[in-house]
């Protein structure tokens, strides 16, 4: 429809027209709110970096910071909600049609209305019975309304999952009536409600299977084991597990999560990987294997500063699958590489995983420093991307291969042009290992560099308007850490669970009465993590295995830091192991491709990382060496 005829509509007053134009200020309400809370976000650390030359700062800052992480984990997993784009476990569902295709969402929809309702009414709860209103954070705001935004984030949440259960009416009835039941059966107090809790749980994963968001998945396990076997109500056992979401995510630690994300997708947003793409190629253009120098660099910058492997392949796969045929390599090979390439930058600082895993450990009572982890990733990392050019070499053709003489004046053009990317990670990380600014702050520094980059690349090169293309970045980028911060808020209740029965415990007596070295333990623990890999995201991995294999690694003697590094190498190899690795969907999309092709694409890069993987876990000097260094001094 023309947009004249829209607005005609809307202003006859037609409903459809009305509400769906209700629909977009509030959509882009959520979008510009977003805005303003990363941008409060970046810049508050900054103020304080000044003030602090003058012996003063901002009354409250760490507070209001902490809060405004919870303010863009429920908004920005909300805005994900709208979007369709929560974290799921479940990939078959794609491929359903007719009748089972709309089963399968009244099933993930009903489990998962039912979920938030509870969590809206648990943390209303909470908030009721930690309410304080002398406690404020800063003159005139009461904390109790910072935490306000979580009943209405879950209701947001519940509603637009509700909606999305299908396109009439029907879709969306059997769901509320399903929730209904449910939350009654869970309100009122049954004789035997033990019985109930297998069948429950089965239920939840039925919804899993069916397509239900991950934090449908940990929330609802946990509110049932809270409910069965913990002697709370449904309402209760959700005030408990919001009680643990509001904790985790008010971590100051992870603050650092969201301003390092904003970075890399402020980064991407431009003509930046033009930019490196064309100062690499300046510098080995002229090389045997020169394609996959350029493809393995430029990928592992920016899956270091985006943090996801899918956003690698989706953005620079159209881009990067012409510079590997111009070198001389076929289809099928170039696909190979850029499945396995996309992943390559997980280990390297700032990612996200990195900080993830940081706080994650941290909660499960394990010292871990982000500069140690950090420092910790940089090798392995290095070994990877060396070994990927290096096999990318070897297979490189003598014929038809396109070379570029060596160029200076080229080289200088693209050195220019491309030094503002160049530095960020030295931006980045001489913030945080000078001493002169916390990890906050450093991640900070680096949100504001690139967010000065972004503003110019916008205005100088791209010429577009700031102010109408900044929401869209940033609500991307709030996109998904508000549905990675949902899940580890949720999954924090569940791990409360988990420790209150002592389950870790029992895990590691049962380990060290079975396996007598550490090195069968590693093992065991790289295919177990491989098969984890293969199953599920790698946010999701850390927040629900981290808490269990943490205090397994402890019992055994491993390194945290070194543990942490295996952990995240298996599963970037999940990423690559059929038949269900994420990159291999996301690489089979991109490229148009039968999934069967692209696995036999892939294979070759699988062998390289299985190698690379089983050196770094049994190669524990790659990964201790350099915080050892931090710690002697």
């Amino acid at each position: 429809m023309l947009e004249s005829e829209t607005s005609d509509i809307e202003k006859e007053g037609d409903p459809a027209g009305l509400l769906a134009t209700g629909k977009r200020l509030w959509a882009n309400l959520e979008d510009w709110s977003i805005v303003l809370a990363l941008l409060a976000m970046m810049t508050l650390p900054l103020a304080e970096i000044f003030l602090r030359q003058f012996n003063t700062g901002i009354y409250g800052g760490a507070t209001i910071l902490q809060h405004l992480v919870l303010y863009v984990a429920m908004i920005g997993s909300a805005i994900a909600a709208r979007e369709t784009r929560l974290l799921s476990l479940s990939t078959f569902t794609a491929y359903l049609k007719g009748g089972w295709a709309v089963a399968t969402k009244i099933i993930a929809a009903s489990v998962a209305f039912f979920v938030s309702i509870v969590f809206l009414i648990g943390s209303y709860l909470y908030i009721q019975q930690t309410l304080e209103p002398d406690r404020v954070i800063f003159p005139g705001f009461p904390v109790w309304w910072a935490k306000a935004i979580m009943p209405v984030g879950f209701g947001m949440i519940g509603l637009r999952l509700l909606w999305g259960a299908g396109d009439r009416w029907w879709h969306r009835l059997i769901p509320l009536l399903v929730a209904i039941g449910l939350y009654f059966f869970g309100v009122y107090d049954f004789n035997e409600v033990d019985g109930f809790v297998w069948p429950l749980l089965i239920l939840v994963l039925l919804a899993t299977v069916s397509g239900a968001p991950i934090f449908v998945t940990l929330g609802g396990a946990a509110v049932v084991l809270f409910w069965g076997w913990g002697g709370y109500y449904a309402d209760e056992a959700a005030g408990i597990v919001a009680l643990n979401h509001y904790d985790l995510v008010k971590s100051p630690m992870l603050v650092t999560l969201p301003l390092f994300t904003l970075a890399g997708y402020l980064l991407a947003q431009g003509k930046s990987s033009q930019r490196l793409i064309r100062l690499i190629e300046a510098i080995f253009g002229g090389f045997k294997g020169g394609g996959v120098i350029v493809t393995v660099l430029v990928c592992a910058f920016f899956t270091t500063f985006t943090g996801a492997s899918g956003v690698t392949i989706l953005a620079l796969g159209g881009l990067l699958l012409p510079v590997l045929k111009s070198s001389g390599y076929d289809e099928k090979s170039s696909i190979g590489l850029l499945t396995g390439a996309g992943s390559l930058g997980v280990l390297f600082p700032p990612c996200l995983p990195l900080i993830l895993y940081t706080v994650v450990a941290s909660s499960a009572k394990v010292s871990i420093s982000l500069k140690e982890i950090f420092l910790g990733g940089a090798i392995p990392g290095a070994l990877l991307v060396g070994m990927t050019i290096a096999w990318g070499i070897m297979k490189a053709p003598s014929q038809g291969m396109e070379r570029k003489a060596f160029d200076p004046s080229e080289l200088g053009k693209a050195l220019v042009g491309a030094l503002g990317e160049l530095m960020l990670p030295v931006v980045a990380l001489v913030a945080l290992f000078s001493g002169y600014a916390t990890p906050v702050e450093a991640a900070s520094v680096s949100a504001f560099y690139a967010f000065v980059l972004y503003v110019v690349d916008a205005l100088a090169v791209r010429k577009v308007n700031v102010f109408k293309e900044l929401p869209g970045v940033m609500s991307e980028c709030g996109l998904l850490v508000g549905g990675v911060l949902l899940i580890l808020g949720v999954a924090f209740g569940f791990t409360n669970y988990l420790v209150t029965e002592m389950i870790p415990d029992q895990i590691v007596e049962w380990a060290t009465n079975t396996i007598e070295s550490p090195l069968v333990f590693l093992l065991a623990l790289n295919i177990f993590l491989i098969a984890v890999g293969c199953l599920m995201d790698i946010f999701s991995a850390i927040i629900v295995i981290v808490p269990l294999i943490v205090p397994l690694g402890a019992a055994f003697g491993i390194n945290p830091i070194h543990l942490g590094i295996v952990f995240l190498a298996n599963l970037q190899l999940g990423y690559l192991t059929p038949p269900i690795g994420m990159n291999l969907f996301l690489a089979s999309y991109r490229f148009g491709k039968p999934m069967s092709e692209v696995i036999r694409a892939s294979l070759p890069m699988l062998v390289v990382f299985i190698i690379g993987v089983l050196v770094i876990t049994y190669v524990p000097a790659l990964t201790t060496w350099l915080p050892s260094l931090i710690q002697s001094n």
